[in-house]
């Protein structure tokens, strides 16, 4: 179990941040090597993407928060931000369970593998793009949460939709790359709250050790958050992530069998 869990940590630290899809490399560790992702270490895994993500846009979320008490959406660059934030998660929470009922539709190889080939497509085509605005207004606010909430299906990455979306609408990089991840932050605790709810009796009978979950959960947050850096650090050739999951889904596809 211990080797599973060093596995599932480096597959989530490194594939939930960059753009090539963290629940496609999941469920094709499922189905090709038989490893599932426990329950409780699955939600604790969140819980360090959460924090990871509030600590490296620490600065900006202070901004959104401080707007929030003050109710202010308009006033300040904080209160914008969470306009849109405001705007986008609307739009994922409506799309992300209907899209949801269809996921069991692509739980095979060859599925998978298309949504590869999607994923790096609409990255690739990030690369089109004039800058614009500095900030995303309300109607890409709008189109950038129904990209997240699309991203709910394997094979689709939910960072590679959302900054590929805005910078193929004209935001510039760094604010493409910052919305992107401060909109992850209601989505994720969105699910770890829904997850707790439905699935409070799956939970009490999940054995599993604390040094096993404390074990996972590290590798995958220090892998994250250099994962972030790199990330940040490749804006400017954002595109060439393309190439990756165009690769695996073809291969995922060709081996997919008819």
């Amino acid at each position: 179990m211990r080797f599973e869990i060093i596995l599932l940590g480096v597959i989530q630290g490194l594939t939930e941040w960059l753009p090539i899809s963290s629940t496609g490399h999941l469920k094709l560790a499922e189905i090709i090597l038989g490893l599932r992702l426990p329950l409780l270490f699955d939600i604790i895994l969140h819980m360090g993407t959460l924090a990871i993500t509030i600590l490296f846009f620490r600065s900006d979320v202070k901004e959104v928060l401080r707007a929030l008490v003050k109710l202010d959406l308009y006033k300040s660059e904080g209160g914008i931000m969470l306009q849109r934030i405001l705007i986008s998660t609307a739009f994922t929470a409506t799309i992300g369970p209907l899209i949801m009922s269809l996921e069991s539709l692509f739980h095979e190889v060859k599925m998978i593998g298309r949504l590869f080939l999607v994923s790096g497509l609409i990255i690739y085509l990030s690369k089109i793009k004039v800058d614009r605005d500095k900030h995303v207004n309300p109607g890409e606010a709008a189109l950038i949460g129904a990209m997240q909430g699309f991203s709910v299906l394997p094979g689709l990455s939910r960072s590679g939709l959302t900054i590929s979306a805005a910078l193929m609408l004209g935001v510039r990089r760094e604010e493409a790359f910052k919305f992107s991840f401060l909109l992850s932050i209601p989505a994720i605790l969105g699910g770890l709250i829904i997850t707790l709810i439905t699935q409070h009796d799956a939970l009490q009978k999940v054995e599993l050790g604390a040094g096993e979950i404390l074990l996972g959960a590290f590798i995958s947050a220090f892998l994250g958050y250099f994962s972030l850096k790199i990330l940040r650090r490749t804006l400017k050739h954002f595109h060439n992530f393309a190439f990756y999951p165009l690769l695996l889904g073809s291969l995922l596809v060709l081996l997919g069998g008819s």
